[in-house]
């Protein structure tokens, strides 16, 4: 793999390359309206997801895509999704953004599916990692689910049908 090879498409169709800093990736694959400010690094959430893409970018995660659900949701501000290449990669990848989670003093609330290790979920509060196999994270879609763009009077009359 070259230096310039895209790695990854941004959710605004560019192409991610590996020259490119961690913070332009995260920056060019949100959606212009949530692109973090410059000041934006002082924000404990925007840390965290900064801390957790830059392990995944470290440990070679595929197909690294951060969705801001912030205003969509209140479980979690950040979704953050990679591919592992087996299930081996897929649980040490889980293992590192808690080690990682955790310098920076955010313990997990919980991580699931580590047995298995087809998907693993690690939930960090304001941010929400979902490590998994390429062929469930095609099946599941979660990329798909969220970037529905539902307005809330309509999302309820769906959930009332």
């Amino acid at each position: 793999m070259t230096a310039n090879e895209p790695v990854t498409p941004a959710l605004d169709g560019t192409p991610l390359t590996h020259t490119d800093s961690v913070s332009d990736r995260v920056s060019r694959s949100l959606p212009s309206r949530t692109r973090s400010k410059p000041t934006a690094a002082a924000d404990p959430t925007v840390r965290l997801r900064d801390v957790v893409v830059d392990k995944l970018d470290a440990m070679k995660a595929k197909e690294l895509c951060v969705i801001d659900v912030r205003g969509r949701t209140s479980v979690t501000d950040f979704l953050v999704i990679a591919s592992g290449t087996s299930t081996r990669h897929v649980k040490a990848m889980a293992q590192d953004v808690v080690e990682a989670a955790k310098t920076i003093d955010v313990p997990p609330l919980g991580v699931e599916g580590e047995r298995e290790a087809e998907w693993v979920l690690v939930d960090l509060g304001d941010v929400v990692v979902h490590l998994m196999l390429p062929r469930t994270r095609d099946f599941y879609g979660l990329e798909r689910m969220w970037e529905l763009d539902v307005p809330h009077s309509e999302s309820h009359e769906l959930a009332n049908a």
